[in-house]
């Protein structure tokens, strides 16, 4: 057996095995995430622990599947059956979160953090609703709560956000956050599928849920711009904050029609500090093809961000998958041990000091592309501009195809606030000369 010492620092404990200094952490989770973490800190042992100065040591595991856990390499003195065993051990000084959902994550984070250990999680779904409580309790226990895995799985946009970029004031973020749909559209532009051929394949790749309703209706990627707008810009933004579009209406008319006025589609997610004021919002958008977002591609991810000093970066990567989303979890474990070797807890807490209104939907300005069928006869056009005349909408762009006794009408709008388009909108779809109002798909960049 290794021989153990006890080194106090700042009132915790280091474990000092066969002359190494070692910190212990506990797995709450030994699924796809968990799972990479242990092979990662096998694989990359010696050279983490020179990194850090220390060692790190899975001391137990909590898995409802212990076989599954076992197939990883763990075990069965590190399997434990109730998080009452993590939190009573003294030795144990970061728990790291893998499970997912709310509860129990939330309920074990909290008794974690009472019980004087650091936390690490990758659950964008806590953060994004409970996360003014998570921080609250970290500071009130002086621990560290570190989520850089929660948005963009290998991306470091969090420690970017928090750390690099903290003397900028940040205007806007930008983010492709969901490969799923990201493939998604990626493969209906290069083969001029439809989005229901599409997503059977992408389900059958493994890369789209049986039920794929969080990705491909955008509140995957609204819980992760919610997180980044609360870091962007110092003011707690959840869920309920970010108004959300899924991509199931675009078609292949669409991306066509966007291509040809120099357009890709992408599902974006974006927050905005206007004159003191926010605003969230994920929805498919027209992006122009010289935007740096606009070759993102497949199932990568890439954020966009732009401060008044840095200027205007990107951060692209694999943004899910097993092993990027571990690299983060590691880095954020990696991180915890810096402090605790440093006697520095809690140096990183909470920024959400401000407290900015948010603006609706309604109110933004934004440049548009309408796709209508109409009636195929002289003064249609005309008929259709004075609606939105009359509704403060200027036309900057239009393209007319013929089918028979119907044509189709592509617009694209000058800026003008959403409201006074959703206005006309209303009174085109009461016309008789209009037989289907198609689509509309705001433009960005």
């Amino acid at each position: 057996m290794i021989g153990r010492q006890v080194l106090n620092g700042l009132g915790r404990q280091y474990l000092m095995q066969g002359g190494t200094k070692v910190v212990n952490i506990a797995l709450l989770g030994c699924g796809t995430v968990g799972s990479g973490v242990v092979r990662l800190f096998a694989q990359n042992s010696e050279l983490i622990e020179k990194r850090i100065g220390t060692g790190v040591a899975i001391k137990k595991v909590l898995e409802k599947d212990p076989d599954k856990a076992r197939a990883f390499g763990i075990r069965d003195e590190q399997l434990v059956a109730s998080i009452d065993e993590i939190l009573a051990d003294e030795e144990i000084q970061i728990v790291v979160e893998l499970i997912g959902g709310i509860e129990p994550a939330y309920s074990f984070i909290i008794r974690a953090m009472q019980n004087g250990k650091h936390v690490v999680t990758a659950n964008k779904d806590l953060i994004a609703v409970k996360g003014k409580e998570i921080f609250e309790t970290a500071e009130q226990n002086q621990v560290d709560f570190y989520f850089e895995a929660s948005v963009a799985g290998g991306i470091p946009i969090i420690a970017a956000l928090k750390q690099s970029l903290a003397a900028n004031r940040i205007d806007t973020v930008i983010g492709i956050l969901n490969g799923t749909t990201n493939y998604i559209l990626t493969k209906m532009s290069r083969e001029g599928l439809t989005f229901d051929t599409v997503l059977k394949e992408a389900q059958e790749l493994g890369y789209a849920e049986s039920d794929p309703t969080s990705d491909v209706e955008g509140l995957d990627a609204a819980r992760k711009i919610a997180i980044l707008s609360s870091l962007a810009f110092n003011t707690r933004t959840t869920f309920e904050d970010v108004y959300v579009e899924g991509i199931s209406g675009i078609s292949p008319l669409d991306i066509e029609y966007g291509r040809e006025l120099g357009y890709v589609i992408k599902l974006l997610a974006i927050a905005r500090e206007v004159d003191g004021r926010i605003h969230t919002r994920v929805h498919p958008a027209m992006l122009k093809r010289s935007h740096p977002l606009a070759v993102v591609d497949d199932v990568f991810n890439a954020v966009f961000v732009q401060g008044d000093a840095v200027g205007d970066l990107m951060f692209y990567g694999r943004g899910a998958g097993q092993m990027p989303t571990a690299s983060a979890v590691a880095g954020d474990i990696m991180e915890i041990c810096r402090n605790i070797k440093s006697e520095c807890p809690a140096r990183l807490g909470c920024t959400c000091f401000d407290n900015k209104p948010v603006i609706s939907i309604n109110e933004l300005i934004n440049c548009f592309y309408i796709r209508l069928e109409v009636t195929d006869r002289p003064g249609v056009l005309a008929e259709i501009a004075s609606v939105f005349g009359k509704n403060n909408v200027s036309i900057a762009t239009v393209l007319q195809k013929t089918s028979g006794d119907l044509a189709t009408l592509i617009l694209i709008t000058h800026e003008v606030k959403e409201q006074y388009l959703q206005d006309a909108l209303q009174i085109l779809k009461s016309l008789d000369v209009v037989a289907e109002i198609n689509n509309v798909i705001r433009l960005e960049g």
